[in-house]
């Protein structure tokens, strides 16, 4: 039921708790947004016949296997290892939700978990906001996060986040979205460019061993357009030492559609997963699809997974009396042939 223009009822969490839809249109795009999780649920041009994003029609289906699709991700998005991390002196101990070994996404109640409260919303824009209190899950500092999701024209899709917090505290955002620029199923005709040097290598635990490696001579060399086809990556790209003005990051086009995705972001790194691992079943989905393996891709512009424990990491703690600012946009346009862009810089 509609309880206002732009704003309509869309379930309830298991404790009762309304989740709404939100309608954004502007810049030749159209974009719903979920109170959970601050969720861009679907996304499309105007005229469009298919989604943009991997979604769901129902908040059950965020609940279960697509948790984390389409949502803003934090206090800290990606993993700490064993979900410890010590901060001026003091070690903490939070959930480790991932493999019952690490902290992922801030924990099994992070902000992809929570009802955002609606600050302000206009046609092309929402602002969603949320407290996440000192203690919480063993987190220190009561942390308060803002973010606006916008359509601000030119077919783009921006998230601008701000934080602030009592204690010194962990603190890293990222908007999870699977994107998809065709309606083929999968990201066979898909290729990506990145503008990063290095990467990451991890263990098997997809934990950072601490070194930042060169991609030159490795699959994790995107600095060319390369093909998705059956590519498997859940790594971070090093794009910069420290968060910086916002550039241009990654660059995806799809090969079937003619339509191409560039990302822009200051963050100083891109998390980049190819969803191998969806069940071959697939997922249920927006209008009756059915998501399997390498049915879309994460483009999760972040601070460097494990920060808190590794000094030689960008920095990743928010201070009392400071702010956290970081801006991503993701813009759509028609492409032909292989994406370009500017050479990357080193981290």
């Amino acid at each position: 039921m509609m309880t206002d223009a732009g704003r309509e009822g869309f379930g309830e969490m298991p404790d009762g708790i309304p989740v709404e839809r939100l309608t954004l249109r502007g810049g030749g795009l159209e974009a719903q947004v979920l109170t959970l999780g601050a969720i861009v649920q679907d996304l499309r041009l105007d005229g469009g016949t298919h989604p943009l994003v991997l979604g769901s029609d129902t908040v059950d289906g965020y609940l279960g296997p697509m948790a984390y699709f389409g949502a803003m991700v934090g206090r800290f998005a990606n993993r700490i290892a064993g979900g410890r991390f010590e901060v001026d002196g003091t070690v903490h101990q939070v959930p480790c939700n991932a493999g019952g070994r690490h902290a992922l996404h801030g924990g099994p109640q992070g902000s992809a978990q929570r009802v955002w409260r609606v600050v302000a919303q206009g046609a092309d824009s929402v602002t969603l906001a949320l407290r996440m209190p000192d203690g919480e899950m063993g987190f220190p500092g009561t942390l308060d996060v803002q973010v606006q999701i916008s359509l601000p024209g030119e077919a783009a899709l921006q998230f601008d986040i701000t934080a602030q917090t009592d204690r010194a505290t962990p603190c890293s955002f990222s908007h999870h979205g699977y994107f998809t620029l065709d309606d083929t199923g999968d990201l066979a005709r898909h290729h990506l460019r990145i503008a990063a040097a290095q990467y990451l290598p991890v263990d098997d635990d997809l934990i950072p061993t601490g070194q930042i490696a060169p991609v030159a001579g490795t699959r994790f060399d995107f600095r060319a357009a390369r093909s998705l086809h059956r590519l498997e990556v859940d790594h971070n790209f090093c794009l910069s030492p420290q968060r910086v003005p916002i550039r241009p990051v990654a660059w995806l086009d799809s090969r079937a559609s003619g339509l191409g995705l560039r990302v822009d972001s200051t963050e100083p790194g891109l998390q980049v997963y190819t969803a191998p691992h969806l069940p071959p079943e697939g997922l249920a989905g927006l209008d009756g699809r059915r998501y399997g393996p390498f049915a879309g891709v994460a483009l999760e512009a972040q601070v460097w997974p494990d920060a808190p424990n590794r000094p030689a990491f960008p920095p990743s703690i928010l201070l009392p009396g400071a702010r956290y600012n970081q801006c991503t946009r993701y813009s759509f346009a028609p492409v032909a042939g292989a994406s370009a862009g500017p050479e990357p810089r080193r981290a």
